[in-house]
Parts: structure tokens; sequence; C-alpha cells
């Protein structure tokens, strides 16, 4: 038994340590009383929906708040102790009473007075009361979405976005940074309820990273997203929600992180809010390094040389040094009650040095006969600017709404690379640099119907220019430094969408419904030119129209439980980079690709779920069906490496080409459950675990060679079904008031079709978190992936070769974080009466995510 499979199944069974350390803590827990009491006016009345704050003084982490019911009851636990307790009601003068609790039990009525000008109060202007207790719920079920609360998130503090995602119930983060849900990686990404620069382009896992986990108020997970969002995204739609406080004043918070592999973070985000104005200032930096290693070994079936096998093995290692820096500024102004205006700005840059090493060994069953090793050495810088502004105005105060935004988006991307070949003396040198620039204008609009009905309309419209230049030079003992030809060229891609949409809900009885239709209209021109004499400028149009339905019903049994049942219809365009005919050559045995030809994919979802929400536990039981069409596939396939002229290159060496194309069907199915259960006071456990089928259906021809090097044409077969699974459980003992711990397993099985057998990935993290300082300040330490399994292992099959692969993107990770926090709940917010123009940039209803 070697190494691997001991340390494959010590950490299988290392998944029941999230329950075993669980239930070790249980004789920490500290027991709590059951208060209760009613909030009356002077003439012994009842106050319906009264907000009552308990702040202890000694230590602000055993406050808690509450509102009353219509009876003016309320309900709360609470630690024994001494107690401000401030009673705020629409139409009242605030109260604060000083009282110590020392038991359970009835506190009896607590009074206030009404204001002396509350007869002119419109009391049906007010939307809301806000309470800045903490949410004690990480995961919540919507009809249209779920949102999860990365505070409770011990693991990812000190972290990122990447780190962040890893928990989020139904997502995925594979070890190269792909994010997928479900099972798909057709995933879009949003920034406060729009594409956004702080993304960057096509950046994948160094663009996750980027985003610190402390800027992240929330996750809203929308997998059947409605038609008044984009239809991009055939998996789902994720929007980051970041943090704007909603507190009166100044107040903020700093986190530094110290880690290994070697990482230092700091970063701030700043708040003020008083009279009209609010505005705020989130910003930091970091340095990070990584470590990516990958190992392919490639058996060729009665190869070019007669033998019975010829075995390629390549071994990668790739280390890399990252700074990244960002910052983000904006303003809100109320021009009066029912118009505000917002202005923001944001920026971020991303610097790297990468050096690598490829070691290639070609060995038939006699003797080796080719060896080579390659060095690299490559520098990136990546610059991202975003404006936004928005005005939102109120047409009366009954619900009729209108939201203007505009985002202007600038990024670019250099990256340089030299590389040295062993073989021949050979040396490349790749220039490539990216420019994206993108313009988001939306018109939002909402107008509510009698009680329980709302139409709502919109349109938008994106315009996104990508300019690609890419040149690689290559020189050789017996060739001077040369244009490498077939891989130099110039490419502009530039993509128009106008969309359109129109959505009616309401609700007759316990029966709720939404129906929508959205129009898309999208433009995509491209303009490519290469330096290879064989090949022409390519000019192409495409042009698409289509129509994108969503129904959604819920029939509610009672309050927080109902069942759910939907279907969209989505689309996945094709990424730009995809597109452009050979976009990569950084491997000259291992090539990538584009495909000006690659169309959009097309998807129908159902959903079928049912949702129950008590205070102990949310359990959140999914059934869905996603049907694909013209599915993108990536064609894996062998060619004999040729010079300019067309001549076999001596010696021998075999390239194997990656290309995107359209393919077949793919049909998934399963039932995807997230549940949170809070089983005592100081223990909770998140889970998530998705059981699904997939049933993949496609094949096609391809040019390869056979065994004397001649050129034929063979199957590539992706036909496959089967059944696997996805399971993540968190636990997070809570010791005391100030100290936690936190422990995460996962786990995604293999799946496997005719074209590749991909096996089973195991992971377990841990997180603790000690508060400090009276509750200003948090100290959190974190050891991600503590055996050091995350990596994916895969066989792919093509005609004349099998390929066995092994790639992890990041090894263990152990970090130390200090986050202080001041100026913190200096009160809770007083009622509003119009609508809160920071709810615009969070996404959601109020949103409108065109």
């Amino acid at each position: 038994m070697n190494q691997t499979e001991i340390i494959n199944i010590f950490t299988k069974r290392t998944l029941g340590l999230t329950f075993v350390l669980s239930a070790a803590a249980l004789a920490f827990g500290q027991e709590k009383a059951g208060i209760s009491g009613t909030v009356v006016n002077k003439s012994n009345q009842p106050v319906p929906y009264a907000s009552v704050t308990f702040s202890n003084k000694a230590n602000k982490l055993f406050s808690d708040a509450t509102l009353t019911d219509e009876k003016g009851q309320y309900k709360l636990d609470l630690t024994p102790g001494n107690y401000d307790i401030t009673i705020e009601a629409i139409d009242y003068k605030k109260v604060v009473i000083n009282k110590q609790i020392t038991s359970a039990g009835n506190i009896g009525a607590l009074s206030i007075e009404p204001e002396k000008s509350s007869t002119n109060v419109k009391t049906k202007d007010i939307e809301g009361i806000v309470l800045t207790a903490p949410s004690t719920k990480p995961y919540k079920v919507e009809l249209d979405k779920r949102t999860y609360d990365p505070s409770q998130d011990i693991v990812s503090k000190g972290g990122n976005l990447q780190d962040v995602l890893t928990n989020v119930p139904s997502v995925s983060v594979d070890t190269d940074g792909t994010v997928s849900m479900r099972g798909s990686s057709n995933v879009k990404f949003l920034i406060n309820g729009k594409p956004s620069a702080l993304l960057g382009i096509d950046d994948g896992a160094n663009a996750l990273q980027s985003i610190p986990a402390d800027q992240i108020e929330k996750i809203e997970v929308i997998t059947n997203p409605s038609s008044k969002f984009e239809a991009s995204g055939t998996a789902g739609i994720l929007n980051i929600i970041l943090k704007k406080s909603k507190k009166t004043g100044f107040n903020g918070s700093v986190i530094g992180t110290l880690g290994y592999l070697p990482q230092t973070n700091l970063n701030a985000n700043l708040n003020w809010r008083k009279g009209n104005f609010t505005w705020f200032l989130n910003g930091g930096g970091g340095y990070r390094e990584s470590k990516n290693t990958s190992r392919n070994n490639d058996y060729f079936n009665n190869a070019i040389l007669n033998d019975d096998l010829v075995q390629r093995d390549t071994n990668s290692e790739t280390k890399s040094k990252n700074n990244n820096y960002n910052a983000s500024a904006g303003i809100v102004y109320d021009i009066n009650e029912k118009t505000s205006v917002n202005a923001s700005g944001t920026v971020r840059t991303f610097d790297s040095e990468n050096f690598g090493k490829i070691d290639y060994s070609y060995t038939p069953l006699k003797n080796p006969f080719y060896t080579s090793n390659r060095t690299t050495f490559g520098t990136n810088n990546n610059l991202a600017f975003q404006g936004d502004f928005g005005l939102d105005h109120k047409f009366d105060d009954k619900g009729q709404n209108l939201s203007l935004s505009l985002s202007l988006q600038r990024s670019r991307s250099y990256n340089d690379t030299n590389i040295d070949d062993s073989i021949n003396d050979l040396k490349d040198f790749i220039n490539q640099s990216t420019i994206n620039k993108s313009v988001i204008g939306k018109v939002d609009y909402e107008l509510p119907i009698g009680e329980n009905s709302k139409l709502e309309a919109g349109y938008r419209i994106d315009i996104n220019t990508n300019d690609y230049s890419n040149d690689v030079r290559e020189s050789t003992a017996t060739k001077p430094l040369d244009f490498l030809k077939p891989y130099t060229y110039d490419a502009t891609y530039k993509e128009t969408f106008n969309a359109f949409y129109l959505q009616f809900k309401s609700k007759i009885g316990k029966l709720g419904y939404q129906v929508g239709v959205r129009d898309e209209l999208s433009n995509v021109d491209i303009n490519y030119l290469s330096l290879d004499p064989k090949k022409n400028a390519l000019v192409t149009t495409k042009n698409y129209n289509n129509l994108f339905p969503s129904v959604y019903l819920s029939y509610e049994f009672a309050k927080d439980n109902q069942l759910l049942l939907n279907y969209t219809r989505r689309i996945d365009r094709p990424r730009s980079f995809f597109m452009i005919p050979n976009p990569n050559y950084s491997d000259n045995q291992n090539i990538f690709d584009g495909n000006i030809d690659l169309n959009p994919s097309y998807v129908d979802s159902f959903e079928f779920g049912y949702s129950i929400s008590k205070k102990k536990f949310t359990l959140n039981p999914t059934l869905y069906y996603r049907h694909q069409t013209d599915d993108t596939k990536m064609l894996v396939y062998n060619i004999l490496a040729t010079d300019d002229a067309g001549d076999i290159i001596n010696p021998k060496r075999i390239e194997s080409h990656t290309k995107p194309i359209n393919l077949g069907t793919d049909d998934r199915f399963g039932l995807d459950l997230n549940f949170n259960w809070d089983a005592t006071s100081w223990l909770k456990f998140l889970g998530n675990v998705d059981l699904f089928g997939y049933n993949t259906k496609g094949s096609t021809l391809y040019d390869t060679f056979d065994k004397d090097g001649n050129p034929i044409q063979a199957v590539a077969d992706f036909n496959g079904k089967g059944f696997s699974t996805r399971a993540r459980l968190s636990s997070t003992v809570k010791v005391d008031k100030t100290f936690s711990f936190q422990v995460q397993g996962f786990y995604r099985g293999g799946q496997k079709t005719a074209y590749q057998d991909r096996k089973d990935m195991y992971a377990i993290s841990l997180g603790a978190s000690k508060t400090i300082w009276k509750g200003d300040g948090t100290l959190a330490f974190n050891v991600q992936d503590i055996f050091n399994t995350r990596a994916m292992r895969s066989t792919t099959y093509t005609a004349n070769s099998v390929r066995d692969s092994y790639m992890q993107w990041q090894p263990r990770q152990v970090s130390v974080s200090l986050t202080y926090r001041f100026k913190q709940g200096e009160k809770v917010e007083q009622p509003k009466r119009k609508k809160d123009v920071n709810a615009n940039a969070t996404g959601g209803d109020e949103q409108g995510p065109m």
C-alpha cells in the first residue's frame, strides 16, 4: 500500500472528525436564561413591533435584540448580567432602562411614551426597522435564491472569496480555482448585482483570491435565476454582496493576516453616515505565494516507432509570488425623501511572478530516446477600474419605484513569459496583452398592483470589447530569434447585448406565483489576424435573438414552511478566449486551441423543492433536472509536431491539443439537500449533500495519426452515464462566548464516461476563533486541507493514447488573522421613512439585477 492510498483511507475515516470534535465540547456549553416581557404605552395598551435591545454592560458579545409581536410581547435567551434595555417604536420616544437579569422569567411590562408630533407621522411610509443583532442562521431560503452569510465561517477568516466559496452550499471549488454549481462550471459571477472589474477578465483563481473574505457581507446562490437576471450562466448565478454599513456615525474594522504558504494581508472597511450623506471606503492588499503541481503520464499505443508502447511522462511545478491591492470608495446623497443618487469607484491591481519547470520523458519499451526539460519565468500585471453611478426615485409611498444605473469598467492584463527548453537549445518568448472595456446601463421599474401583486419591467445594455495581442518568438541553436507564426496574432472580440424583461408576481391565498420573460438580442464580432500565411484573416459575426421564460410557484403550508416549483431557460455563451484560435502556447507539447465556430449552448432547468425553517434548523431538499443542448466539451487529440515547412520535427515530438467543441447533450438530475441545525446553543451544523445522476451523449471525428505517422481520423466518444455524489459538512462548537472552533469536511465523488474517468476527492479543514478586547477584536486561526489531499486525478482516453493526470493547485495552508472593530453597535438604526438607497447596491429584488 503506497502513501497516497494510506492518506486516502485515513482521510475517509477522518470525515467523522467533525462529529467527534463537536461532541467532545459538550461539557463547555454555557446556559442562557429565557427572558420574556411586554412593551406597553401610558394607557397600558400593548405596542406591537417595537424593537427591544439588551446591551450587556460588561461584554458586548452578550447583547441581543428582538421585536415585539402583534400583542406587544417578546421572548429571547440572555446570559445573566447587567443590561441597558433600549425600547424604540414608531411614533414613540426612545426609552433606556437599566435592569439586572439574574434568572429566567418574565421581567414585566416596559412602558414608553408617544412622540408629541406623532399625529403628523404617516406610518404607512415606514418600511421597517433594522436591528444590529447578529444573524443566527448562516443559510436562508427565498423564492428565487438562497442566501449564505459567511460571518460565521471560521475556517475562511482572514482568507479570500475562494476560501469562502468552498463552504457555500451547492457550490464546489476545484483545485485550479474553477467554481461549479451542481457539477457545472458555467457559473455567472456578479458583484453587488452586476458584472465587476473586481473579478477582472477570465482571471480564474487569481480573481477570487483578490477579494478579501472580510469585505463580503453575504453570497446569493441563484441556481435557477428569474427573467429579471441576465440569461447567461447555465449553472446559475453567484451574487457577491460587499459590505456597506447601515449604522449611523463613523464605524469600521481592520483585519490583518499572516500565513503559510507565505501570505500576508491587511484590509480595512470604513463607513460614515450622517444626515443626507453616506460614504464608505474599503481597501487593502496582500502578498501570497502558491505552488501548482501537475503530472501527466501519456501512454501512446502502437506509436510511430512501431513500438508496442511509448510513454511520455510530464511533471510540472509552478511557484508563484502574488501581490494584490484593491480600493473602493463611494457616496450616497439623499436629494429628498423620495430621490437619491449614488456614485462609487473601484480600482484593483494584481501582480505576480511565476517560476515553472516542466520535465518530459519519452520512453519506448526498449530504451529512452527523447527527454526534454523546460523552465519558465513569467510576470503578470493586471489593473482594473470601475465607476458606478445610480439614481433611485420613489413615485409614491405604495412601492412604485424607478432605478437607473450606469457602470463603466476597464481592465488590462500583461503577461510575459520566457521559456528555456533543453532540446536543441530552444528558447521561447511569449508576450500577451488583453484589454477589456465594458459599459453596462440598466433601467428597472416596479409597480405594485393591489395588496399582493407587483409588475416589474426593465431594459439593460452590455457592450464588452476584448483586445488580444499574442506574440510568440522562438530561437534554437540553428535558428535565429523569429516569430512563431502559427501562434502570433492580434484579435478583437466585441459583444453587444440588449435585453428586455417583464415579470409579474402575485399571491392567491397560500399559493404564490411569479412569471416572466426575457428577450436578449446578442451580437458578437470577432476579428482575427495571424502572422501564419496558412491562415487567412478571420472576420466572424454571430447574431442571436432568444426568449428566456421563467415560472416560479410556491405553496405556503405555514410560516417558513413551503413547497417551491420553478422552471427557467438559460444560455451558456462561450468565453471570449475560447473563440480565439491558438490562444495558448505556454507548453509546446500541451496546447490549447480556440474555436471560432463555437456556439452557445442552452439549458432547460426544472426544480422542485421544499423548505422549512424553524428556530433550531433549516431544511431545504430540492429535486432538479437540467437538459443542456450543444454542450461545450473539451476534445483532446494528438498530432505530430511539424516545422514551418510542414516537415515532422526531428527528434519526433507528439503534441497533445485541447479544443472546445459543441457536441451532443448533457442531462443532470438529482437531489440537492441543504441544511443547518443548531443542535444546542454551542453546537451548530451546516451541510450540503448533492446526489446526482448524469447522462452525456455525443461523439465526433478528429484528425490524428496512426502507428506509422500517417494522418487518420478517429472517433472521440463522450457518451457516458452514471451516478455521483458531492457532500460537505461543517460543525461549529462554541466553547464559550469568546471562543469557537469549526471543522469542515468535503467529498466529491468520481464520474466516468467513455472518454474520461475522474477520481473522487476529499479534504478536511479546521478553524478556531477567539474574541478579545471586550468584543472589539477577533483572533482567528485556520488550516486549509489538513491532510493535503485536495487534488484532481483523472484518466482520459483517446484513439491512440491513455493519459493519467494529477493536479494540485495549492497545498496545505495555515494562517492566523487579527480583526479590530471600532465604533461598533453605536445604536440601532431608526425606522426608515423611505427606501434605503444602499439596498440598491446589494442585488436582490431592490437591485434589479437586469
